[in-house]
């Protein structure tokens, strides 16, 4: 017997299982390192590399051979660790990241808290028996010893086992001071997982040191289990003090220099680079409307800004910039003419009818010239958001598109061989193909990920006055000429950083289950959302709330025009995340047109999100005016709102959220009762803002599909498969 969707979707952590991961490419292009577990359903990453030309595969870490268990996956965590899963939404285990000497020859990574290393070229792995636990190990770049966060300190470890304190043992310190491990804010909204660097020449580590004391202590209990100790958590909500991050350079002869810039106004370190050409930091405003490039004098300390940019609403931090080129020029990404672009020298290298998503790599060029480089990146037409490919472009700005194929595509580089993971709506899953030398018949590297038993039955269309990126999916077997209306199940996300409409096969699986079930499923990606430039990104500046659910009714009304196979009086909306507070958003204001929400972890008042997320988009909620603080967070809050309910909703929260709190929840829910509005709160036990758990996840879709029959009064006779 098969599985039925929500199991096999669950058993296989949304078909990511057994796919080729975390892929990175040696800097001669000899080697192509990456993590893959060895079935579709099984949870354990084991680490590869594949050799060139050759492309022949070899194991050369197993965790179930290194630790002796069957399931590692039983093994204890680091808190650091966890935390770490739980900001990169990492559900699998075994080896989950790793990292290599300059040239790619030695690897290092932490298994339940302890140090292994493996050597590439020979493909054997052993432990090092250091002092820990061990988390985010590093092999500094000539692969001469290791440094790795253990708790609070930074230590160093050599090949030979022994180990010593290089930060955060001095006794004067506070037990809230950690040092080399990115923050909270860090690492969830700036996607900087790292908190120390190697320089090239391996003598020295520039560390972030971290004090949380200034950050608000929260609790997190376990009510499922009374007799377990409730969780402390530091979070800086918004408008509240986040914690102090400071720089330094730590030498392995002990000496320590204080890197000094204007950190009063610049707080935030959003990357930190140290190559031959020197070692530069990116550092942004508390208000994320100023950031500069600061590169530092590492004999002093002192920090000279080489760059900065400014905008009336905010600074986007683009992934993989700035970044020092091979020619010692500086690289950034900054909005201008209406477009997100790539600048060298405050000149720009990309072309300006594209949006630049992330730099992928800088590498020599090719042919062999000293004072040009080629600059890979991912960017995508603003014309069609749906599609994002791999460029690549020179210092003179001769750029071109690597990638064909309409689909969403990414890519890891090293000397001349790319490798690129191709996603289209042609076929489930991806293809992740190793390009030597530009040829594009080279090998592929093999995915162990399961084929899903359901195909999508999906349509692309614009909709609406905006052309709003939107996604229709029909039962399967459907009919449309027998005139027959189906109702309606919108499935956004609808906010910023995430894409819900892409031309990707697996992105649309869940969307098609319930589309069998009897639904006539809608996936819209409106204002606020990213790949349509950098107006549209800011149309939801203080307003989080309006322009996202017009656009959600918007796309609803244009469908029904194009498709007339719309029952406009049974619709309902789930989401998650910003997705969940779009959902209970669209029944609290919009009764007239939806009649049923399902709100999984919605945000249901800023007040109570982070600092870095909340402040972009909504400002400082302690300042006072008619179109600031107070008044704006009051305007995007679902709880005043509560009396307004009218139609039936579900809430769903994990109670071990550190993300999105189950506070949003269960304020939303008492300000409901405290109206007398009926509704529903589903709480998940032990669950964090990602559903990882097998029958929580297969159980938590048949549950949404119950409720909607319900709520909607349906007799849906789908075959819940």
């Amino acid at each position: 017997m098969t599985d039925s969707f929500p199991r096999q979707h669950a058993r296989t952590q949304r078909f990511s299982l057994g796919d080729p991961r975390n892929v990175s490419v040696s800097p001669d292009g000899n080697r192509v390192v990456f993590l893959r577990s060895s079935a579709g359903d099984d949870p354990v990453n084991a680490l590869w590399v594949m050799d060139l030309p050759s492309g022949e595969e070899r194991l050369v870490a197993d965790p179930r051979k290194l630790l002796g268990l069957a399931d590692p996956a039983a093994g204890e965590l680091t808190d650091e660790e966890r935390a770490r899963r739980e900001r990169t939404r990492d559900g699998s285990s075994g080896i989950t990241a790793y990292a290599t000497d300059a040239d790619c020859k030695v690897v290092s990574f932490a298994l339940n808290g302890r140090l292994f290393a493996a050597g590439l070229l020979s493909g054997q792995a052993r432990p090092i028996p250091v002092d820990g636990p061990v988390f985010d190990p590093r092999p500094d770049p000539t692969a001469s010893r290791l440094a790795y966060v253990s708790g609070r300190e930074l230590r160093i470890g050599e090949l030979d086992g022994s180990s010593r304190v290089l930060a955060g043992n001095d006794p004067k310190e506070a037990s809230t001071v950690s040092w080399g491990s990115a923050d909270f804010i860090a690492a969830e909204e700036m996607h900087r997982f790292r908190g120390f660097w190697w320089s090239p020449d391996g003598r020295t580590i520039a560390a972030c040191r971290v004090d949380d004391a200034p950050v608000a202590e929260w609790t997190i209990a376990n009510p499922g289990d009374p007799s377990a100790a409730a969780r402390t958590v530091r979070y800086p909500a918004a408008g509240t003090d986040n914690p102090i991050v400071t720089l330094h350079l730590l030498g392995l002869d002990g000496s320590r220099i204080d890197v000094d810039w204007d950190r009063e106004f610049f707080p935030y370190i959003a990357r930190v680079e140290w190559t031959e050409h020197g070692l530069v930091f990116s550092a942004q405003s508390r208000d994320q409307r100023g950031s500069m490039v600061v590169r530092v004098d590492t004999t002093t300390g002192e920090g000279e800004v080489i760059a900065s940019d400014y905008d009336d609403a905010w600074i986007e931090n683009v992934p993989g910039v700035p970044t020092m080129l091979p020619t010692g020029q500086l690289l950034t990404a900054s909005d201008r003419d209406g477009m997100r672009q790539l600048f060298v020298d405050d000149e720009p290298v990309t072309p300006g009818d594209l949006q630049v998503r992330s730099v992928i790599a800088a590498t020599p060029a090719t042919p062999a010239d000293d004072d040009d480089c080629d600059i890979f990146f991912l960017a995508n037409d603003p014309d069609e958001p749906t599609e994002l490919h791999v460029w690549s472009t020179t210092l003179s700005g001769e750029a071109g598109r690597l990638t064909e194929a309409a689909g969403v595509h990414a890519a890891a580089i090293g000397g001349s061989t790319i490798v690129v993971r191709s996603a289209t709506l042609e076929r489930p899953g991806a293809t992740t193909t190793v390009l030597v030398d530009g040829l594009f018949d080279g090998p592929v590297i093999a995915s162990h990920a399961e084929t899903p038993d359901i195909d999508v039955n999906v349509t692309l269309l614009r909709a609406g006055e905006r052309d709003l990126a939107t996604a229709l999916l029909l039962p399967h077997g459907f009919d449309p000429e027998r005139g027959e209306k189906l109702p309606v199940l919108m499935d956004p996300y609808g906010g910023p950083h995430a894409q819900r409409v892409t031309s990707a096969h697996n992105a649309y699986l869940t969307s098609q289950w319930f589309a069998d079930q009897g639904f006539a499923v809608i996936v819209s990606d409106g204002r606020g959302t990213p790949g349509r430039g950098p107006a549209w990104e800011r149309d939801v500046r203080h307003d989080l709330a309006n322009p996202p659910l017009a656009d959600q009714v918007d796309a609803l009304h244009a469908v029904a025009e194009q498709h007339d196979v719309v029952d406009l009086d049974r619709v309902a909306i789930r989401g998650w995340s910003f997705g969940g507070y779009l959902a209970a958003l669209a029944v609290l204001d919009r009764p007239d047109v939806f009649h049923a929400a399902i709100a999984g972890a919605p945000v249901t008042e800023w007040r109570l999100y982070d600092t870095h997320y909340t402040e972009r988009y909504l400002g400082d909620p302690t300042l006072t005016g008619p179109d600031e603080g107070a008044a704006v967070y009051d305007a995007n809050s679902l709880l005043p709102r509560a009396a307004k309910l009218t139609r039936p909703l579900l809430l769903v929260h994990g109670l071990a959220d550190d993300n999105v709190v189950a506070a949003h929840t269960l304020q939303l829910s008492s300000a409901l009762l405290a109206a007398g509005r009926p509704h529903e709160v589903l709480p998940l036990v032990g669950v964090t803002h990602m559903t990882p758990q097998e029958v929580v996840a297969e159980n938590l879709l048949l549950h949404q599909l119950d409720f909607l029959s319900r709520s909607l009064g349906l007799d849906l006779g789908g075959s819940q498969t």
